[in-house]
């Protein structure tokens, strides 16, 4: 079984997942299922934070609302994968990638918001493309359940790129530098050697 990337994802990313990082996915199931559950969590949150930062922009807040209600739900269905298999939820230390985009955030607006909805924009385009690449992969049921996240993932993706489009004031010129930058760094994290395995980390350190 397996699945296609949209287009707009893989243009959007520049780079496929590299392959260490699939291999090493593909035999660390309880790691993958542990650290997915944390990151629906953590998706859900970063919603929450910009509906709590920008509470005045209406459009934004709706749809920061319904992204965070499906991120539970999301959540919700992979702790019932890991209950079926014996798998008991606990906090991991997180990888370095979300932290690493999130430090690349200006501090300053409009560029905060540009900023902090284009590393969302990345952070959604990069689960889509590892939920296709792992679906040959993994447990049926596993398998099953990514394929139908693929989806979701891809209009989370497009609405926090177009997000970025209409609710900062910037030129497509500089909004397309600022996409080029922080891909960039995106594509530095995954393609640099990581110490921990988890859902969006690097090269597993001993490739």
């Amino acid at each position: 079984m397996t699945a296609s990337v949209p287009a707009a994802v893989s243009d959007f990313l520049g780079m496929p997942t590299p392959d260490d990082w699939l291999d090493k996915a593909a035999v660390h199931l309880r790691e993958l299922l542990l650290d997915h559950a944390n990151c629906e969590l953590k998706a859900a949150s970063s919603a929450l934070g910009i509906i709590y930062r920008y509470p005045q922009r209406d459009e934004l807040v709706w749809r920061m609302s319904r992204l965070a209600r499906e991120e539970l739900r999301h959540f919700e269905q992979v702790r019932q994968l890991m209950r079926e298999r014996g798998i008991v939820f606990q906090r991991l230390t997180a990888s370095r990638y979300a932290s690493t985009l999130h430090e690349a955030v200006r501090r300053e607006e409009p560029a905060r918001l540009l900023d902090t909805l284009i590393v969302g924009a990345l952070i959604e385009a990069r689960s889509c493309e590892r939920f296709a690449a792992l679906i040959p992969l993994l447990p049926e049921d596993v398998a099953r359940f990514y394929r139908g996240l693929l989806a979701s993932e891809a209009r989370h993706f497009e609405q926090y790129l177009n997000f970025a489009k209409a609710e900062c004031g910037v030129s497509e010129q500089a909004l397309a530098a600022r996409v080029a930058e922080l891909r960039r760094l995106e594509n530095q994290i995954i393609s640099t050697p990581d110490s921990e395995f988890r859902f969006h980390s690097g090269l597993p350190a001993a490739a």
